[in-house]
């Protein structure tokens, strides 16, 4: 961070104290609003007196804090708002200041940040364990932040300087605060590229969780500066006569490797340390893209390009909109150098990231709203951020951090849309992952994909540089099979929430289906067909007696045995004077296979004999190698685990069904003439039945019949169990898979 010292300026830990007058030399630079100005004033002064008589711990006056978060974040030329709630965001958790008193002083713009970052520091938490409170703690961090992109700014700002001051605390905080800042702070400064604000972060936090290994990267760095600096000036000066003479204008500069970068590399990574070649890199910046890679092909000419070492990431830029142009080359000595070619408006981005992109800018009509919308468009990452977190009160706090860590902070791989938009995935990641990444809707219509133009299973495992195109069909669903292959969060979360919604669907359903089934069955006992039954039934007088608003109001109470269909025909004084109608009504046997899957009209389709699907059957396609694909319910023992072979199939409504066999196994208590009973009502419902065989099955006198009737449909098939079960004896029945 830029700071800019003064004589006789105290130092605190190595870095300036500064002072308000500082700050205002900076926002100066951009803020000309007089009024604007004088808020800010108003706002520091309002501050300092709130918080007089405080002192932080390392001595200083608790203002001193205010001071430098609003450094840290004029810096970063945010707006006048935002840097006023960088003096007051202390206020109210520190003093006895209202949030109402800032509203009214300073607005509800101000007010609103100072509130969500009170929020976020005021975390009332019992009842948990170390590591429930950990991630508890993190997720109201990360949701505070999700609610604005200046929330993110302030609390940023808060941290380093707090860091910045740790030697004042007690080593169990430093401790505790340096983890936190590495699981919470580092990822989302990364993210928004804020990389001058990560990497002193990184290097602070190393500093106390790893003195030894910290102090030891500081004496290689400097042995190893000392000695490749004039080898450096040399290779500096060289490339500078070459662009000067081809009149292509620019700025070089060198950068040394962040202690913490290093860290990473020796010790997570394994790479001795004369092995990392990037310790010392120059930077060119000049002031267009097409420069950028003339400098590139002047430099190629000029030095050894090292292989595998080139990166555009102006072509490809990364998820947090960092662009330049990475080479490393071999220097005449022998030593390699990294070479960062880029330009002026690039190189603002590599340092402060989405700051540069929507710095305050006067007279353009600021809105928050707006410009929480734009970053949530552009930062792609940002918008599931914001996604994940408003979604996440209800769910488990250690599952959604690790969703945000998987999803976001840890993605890592790198595949394209048709139309060439990048799309950052986590290792391990599917096409349903993509689809959802894209959309909740397309995830949710998701019916087939294409990796590189070739037709996939949907838990193929992309790769970066996959090129992914979904095929989608607005009345296909999710598969709960999707949860077994998923990677990321955001896919897993909506999957299980769509079988939330449809088991509760699925649940009143059902309830309104046994409901009318019962009724059905009472009433054609007493000759009254299903339509006569639903007229009678849809009388105000029959749906007031019984407090419903609908018939299906009246099903699901009936399903529940309140009131029992008795006491519904005895409600309607109906009597029993007429004989059982039979179920159903007879199909013609089209020819035509019942069974079709989109996109795959010249290959054949079959039912398959295990487990005998039948209309309405909630089934799934299993491709078979010679038999084209085979069509199972999705329960069946014999495709469970195979879901790479699996493929979305549907029933045709365009036809009409034949009957088909079902394999029924019907459990009862023996009794004399039971076996003639159960043919009894198959004969009577004119129920076809290829073969029927009993046999007892323990000493308790427990039975079982199998049975291989013929039906149309699987509503026929559950009109037949019903009746099935009021026979006497009979307490179960149940389709047989083989």
């Amino acid at each position: 961070m830029a700071s800019k010292e003064k004589e006789g300026l105290k130092i605190n830990g190595g870095y300036p104290l500064h002072t308000f007058e500082d700050v205002e030399d900076v926002y100066f630079e951009y803020i000309s609003s007089q009024a604007d100005r004088e808020k800010i004033k108003s706002s520091y002064e309002f501050a300092k007196s709130r918080h007089e008589g405080q002192f932080r711990n390392s001595g200083e006056p608790y203002y001193h804090h205010l001071i430098e978060v609003a450094y840290i974040i004029a810096s970063l030329h945010c707006g006048p708002d935002t840097i006023c709630a960088g003096f007051l965001h202390d206020v109210v958790e520190d003093t006895n200041t209202s949030i109402e008193e800032i509203e009214k002083r300073f607005g509800s713009e101000v007010a609103k940040l100072v509130d969500s970052v009170t929020k976020i520091q005021r975390l009332k938490l019992s009842h948990m364990d170390a590591e429930e409170f950990e991630a508890e703690d993190h997720r109201k961090i990360f949701i505070g932040m999700a609610r604005d992109i200046r929330v993110i700014i302030i609390k940023l700002a808060d941290r380093l300087h707090n860091l910045r001051t740790l030697d004042s605390l007690p080593y169990e905080r430093q401790i505790a605060l340096a983890n936190e800042t590495m699981d919470v702070y580092v990822p989302i400064a990364h993210r928004l590229g804020l990389d001058v604000i990560k990497s002193e972060m990184q290097d602070l936090c190393l500093k106390y969780l790893h003195p030894d290994i910290y102090d030891e990267i500081t004496k290689l760095l400097t042995k190893k500066t000392r000695t490749m600096t004039k080898s450096l000036d040399g290779v500096k000066k060289r490339i500078a006569d070459i662009l000067f003479a081809n009149n292509i204008p620019f700025e070089i500069s060198s950068r040394v490797k962040s202690i913490y970068s290093i860290y990473h590399k020796m010790y997570i990574l394994g790479t001795p340390f004369d092995e990392i070649y990037d310790i010392m890199a120059l930077r060119i910046i000049t002031d267009t893209e097409i420069r950028c890679y003339e400098i590139l092909g002047l430099i190629h000419q000029t030095y050894v390009p090292i292989p595998g070492r080139f990166k555009d990431y102006i072509a490809m830029p990364k998820p947090n909109m960092y662009q330049s142009l990475h080479t490393s080359i071999l220097g005449g000595d022998g030593n390699r150098y990294e070479v960062q070619i880029r330009t002026k408006e690039m190189d603002e981005v590599a340092e402060v990231g989405v700051a540069a992109h929507w710095a305050y800018k006067e007279g353009n009509g600021y809105n928050s709203k707006e410009e929480q919308e734009e970053i949530e468009n552009q930062l792609h990452w940002f918008r599931d951020f914001v996604s994940i977190s408003s979604d996440s009160e209800s769910e488990d706090a250690k599952e959604y951090v690790d969703s945000l860590t998987k999803d976001i902070f840890e993605a890592n791989i790198y595949v394209f849309t048709p139309k060439g938009k990048v799309i950052q995935l986590p290792m391990g990641s599917t096409p349903v992952d993509f689809a959802y990444k894209i959309h909740t809707r397309v995830g949710d219509t998701t019916i087939g994909a294409l990796v590189n133009g070739v037709m996939v299973p949907l838990n193929t495992v992309l790769q970066t540089g996959d090129m992914v195109e979904i095929k989608t069909n607005k009345n296909s669903t999710p598969s709960e099979g999707w949860l077994n292959f998923v990677k990321t969060g955001l896919a897993r979360s909506s999957i299980r929430k769509y079988i939330s919604r449809k088991n509760a669907e699925l649940e009143k359903d059902d309830k309104i289906a046994k409901g009318k089934t019962s009724l059905v069955d009472a009433f054609r006992d007493r000759g009254i067909s299903e339509e006569e039954m639903e007229k009678m039934l849809s009388d105000k007088k029959v749906l007031d007696k019984y407090e419903c608003d609908t018939l299906d109001d009246l099903y699901i109470k009936v399903c529940g045995r309140k009131p029992t269909p008795t006491a519904i025909i005895d409600f309607l004084n109906i009597k029993k004077d007429v004989e059982l109608n039979t179920i159903g009504a007879k199909v013609k046997n089209s020819g035509v296979c019942p069974v079709y899957a989109r996109g795959a009209d010249n290959i054949a389709i079959t039912l398959a004999s295990c487990c005998t699907p039948i209309p309405g059957d909630d089934i799934v396609g299993f491709i078979s190698h010679g038999k084209g694909i085979v069509a199972h319910r999705r329960n069946c023992h014999n495709v469970v685990g195979s879901e790479d072979r699996l493929i979305d199939v549907y029933w045709r409504d365009d036809i009409e069904y034949a009957t088909y066999p079902v394999d029924i196994a019907i459990n009862a208590i023996n009794r004399p003439r039971l076996l003639h009973d159960i043919s009894g009502v198959f004969a009577t419902h004119k129920i076809p039945v290829n073969s029927i065989s009993g046999k007892v099955v323990d000493s308790d006198g427990n039975v079982v019949f199998h049975a291989t009737i013929l039906v149309s449909d699987a509503k026929r098939l559950q009109d037949i169990f019903n009746i099935l079960l009021n026979i006497n004896g009979v307490y179960d029945i149940k389709r047989v898979t083989h």
